[in-house]
């Protein structure tokens, strides 16, 4: 990205002030880094700080509570299964879907991934079937369907990018052909910060006949989704990343899609009649949750949407979008300062840069020296370092409570840290 101009708009949303929605609702944010500095947290597209009312939902569950959710006929896991379903309510509304029947609970979006890739690739791809990606995927999506390349011999198409970090979708429709079997993309790239164009991605991979699995990790907390005006076939999210609890996630699955794919893990709660001869699976969604489920993380995930949903995403977006602008044009004041990724108009809530010579974990280290935490290295996208040229990046990424003077600060950190060089 060229030294510019970038225009932002002051925001005047309904966010509250640091001390309000920040460390009001936040603690962590009040820490201070090494006895010295007030923590400036900018690691958010890794995770998220957490709510008072996400933590608190969650001990008040494990005190009064608690106990195995489904089948049990005592009055706590009665109590328990209530809360468990009314949190997949709660997620199928946030995501727009049509029915509790398509929210399957996950540990994250990586499992949510895996899990398409190994049911559906069982189900409907043989040797030389194709999945189409992107050069801009996470590990997480590379991996997993390089495992059943392994398995199954299916064959790996990569979506090329331009320069400055945009799909070539000329050359995303040329992939297509009989073999072409789903398309697995990422919403947003956790790197770039770039806003893929989906629905256009979604329709051309229709009008081929073929579904589309979305890596919506680095969207959901930035922007609204819903996946039926999308048309997405399957979706995928992380609790940690939308300032709720880690180790659980969400995959939204198309009722007929989860229908026809296999279990994705054998065990309880995801059968209905077990003998050493046949085994018969339970409906939807519970095929797909073997086992005790995190029926506590569950509801720290609902209260975490139901936060998200109170703030309203038009307020997220222009906050985020105007410290993004600011963010943008502040770093491009620093001597050496490359920013990758497309222009603000198509920049998510990500910057990944680097600052002439200086080596990214150099940085970021003596970043944290400062108390400003940001992520360094290739961010589980080596591939895209690669289109890149390089070996990774320092990651500012922001979140609803991050303010412009946690953007000052980041700068004049970067300033101090460039005068050691």
């Amino acid at each position: 990205m060229e030294k510019k101009d970038i225009q932002s708009t002051k925001v005047t949303s309904p966010l509250p002030t640091r001390e309000g929605l920040g460390v009001g609702l936040f603690p962590i944010l009040g820490k201070v880094i090494y006895g010295k500095y007030p923590l400036v947290y900018l690691d958010n597209a890794a995770t998220t700080q957490k709510p008072r009312q996400v933590v608190e939902a969650m001990t008040e569950e494990y005190y009064n509570v608690n106990a195995n959710v489904h089948r049990g006929v005592h009055f706590l896991s009665q109590q328990a299964t209530e809360l468990h379903e009314a949190s997949r309510e709660t997620v199928r509304r946030f995501l727009g879907a049509g029915s509790a029947a398509e929210i399957v609970f996950t540990r994250g979006t990586t499992e949510s991934i895996n899990l398409v890739a190994s049911c559906f690739g069982q189900a409907f791809m043989k040797e030389g079937d194709e999945v189409i990606l992107s050069e801009m995927e996470h590990h997480s999506n590379i991996v997993s369907w390089q495992l059943l390349q392994a398995r199954q011999g299916i064959r790996l198409r990569v979506v090329p990018i331009t320069d400055d970090g945009r799909l070539q979708m000329d050359a995303y429709e040329k992939l297509f052909n009989e073999r072409t079997r789903i398309v697995s993309i990422t919403h947003v790239s956790n790197v770039l910060g770039t806003v893929n164009p989906i629905k256009d991605i979604i329709r051309i991979a229709h009008e081929h006949g073929v579904p589309v699995l979305i890596d919506g990790a680095q969207s959901t907390p930035h922007m609204a989704v819903d996946v039926q005006d999308l048309d997405c076939d399957f979706f995928a999210f992380s609790g940690h990343k939308i300032y709720g609890p880690t180790g659980i996630g969400v995959l939204y699955g198309k009722e007929k899609w989860l229908d026809c794919i296999p279990p994705y893990m054998g065990g309880g709660e995801m059968i209905k009649t077990v003998s050493f001869e046949k085994t018969t699976f339970n409906e939807l969604p519970y095929k797909f949750e073997a086992g005790t489920p995190d029926y506590v993380a569950s509801t720290g995930l609902a209260r975490a949407l139901d936060f998200v949903s109170s703030v309203g995403f038009d307020a997220i977006e222009a906050h985020e979008r105007d410290l993004t602008a600011y963010a943008m044009q502040r770093l491009m004041e620093i001597e050496g300062m490359k920013i990758f990724g497309p222009d603000i108009e198509e920049h998510d809530a990500v910057i990944s840069f680097q600052v002439g010579n200086i080596h990214h974990l150099d940085m970021g280290t003596l970043l944290d020296r400062l108390g400003i935490a940001v992520r360094t290295g290739h961010h589980c996208a080596e591939p895209l370092m690669r289109r890149l040229g390089i070996e990774g990046t320092c990651r500012a990424s922001f979140a609803l409570y991050n303010t412009r003077e946690d953007v000052d600060a980041l700068v004049a950190g970067i300033q101090r840290v460039s005068m050691m060089f």
